[in-house]
């Protein structure tokens, strides 16, 4: 996987292969898909540059998101059409000092509520779930983690934004839950390219196997019971 080649150099690469990380953890038999607060709030209403994308929403991150909403777009039927559980995260509404909590004292605008809505283009259809979460993880404060053991998860395949931020906090929650954790690579984004890359990087190294979309539709594809696998 080369998603963080132009940040992370073969140096610092071959630094944590000494230090024993990066070690391919594998994935499981029975996935669920965790799509992470793609929502109008860190996406904006279209795909244009960053620099653009803030002028109307300070929090979207403008072209990079669309990108990982056309892989979504990909990624999901794929899902669904092997029976995979696909759960979804948005804020909840921060309409208050306390509701915002620490957000309110670290990000301007944190307690707005404005565009929580999931992006209609990748949005859930009947079947799927939808987590509302104040927290930076899916997993603070939320019935995620029974769900999961009530649908006999071992395996979850992350996407969303920020690959920094929620993204990060939700895969590390996972690994200490002991998921299988396969991060969707193109199917995440942060608001520069840098900090992507570096994220994913070290997220790899520790946390989940970081895996492009052919690699998930893959996996997807060859579960037992999917459409295009074998019938358990």
């Amino acid at each position: 996987m080369t998603a963080w080649a132009d940040a992370v150099g073969d140096d610092i690469q071959d630094l944590y292969r000494a230090a024993g990380y990066g070690r391919p953890g594998g994935l499981g038999t029975s996935p669920a898909v965790l799509v992470v607060d793609v929502t109008y709030a860190f996406t904006g209403e279209r795909s244009e540059p960053i620099r653009e994308a803030i002028k109307r929403n300070p929090k979207s991150s403008g072209e990079y998101a669309w990108r990982a909403i056309d892989a979504l777009t990909s990624l999901l039927p794929v899902a669904r059409a092997a029976g995979v559980p696909v759960i979804y995260s948005r804020n909840a509404p921060r309409t208050t000092s306390t509701h915002a909590g620490g957000w309110g004292r670290k990000l301007a605008g944190a307690s707005s509520g404005v565009g929580d809505d999931i992006v209609a283009e990748i949005g859930p259809v009947e079947g799927d779930l939808v987590v509302e979460k104040t927290k930076p993880s899916i997993f603070f404060g939320t019935p995620l983690s029974s769900w999961l053991i009530d649908l006999g998860v071992d395996t979850l395949l992350v996407c969303g934004g920020t690959t920094s931020g929620c993204i990060r906090a939700t895969v590390v929650d996972a690994f200490s839950y002991n998921f299988r954790v396969g991060l969707v690579a193109e199917a995440t984004f942060d608001r520069a390219d840098l900090i992507q890359q570096v994220n994913l990087f070290d997220i790899g190294q520790k946390y989940a196997d970081v895996i492009d979309v052919a690699a998930a539709t893959a996996y997807l594809t060859t579960l037992p019971g999917s459409r295009d696998g074998n019938e358990a």
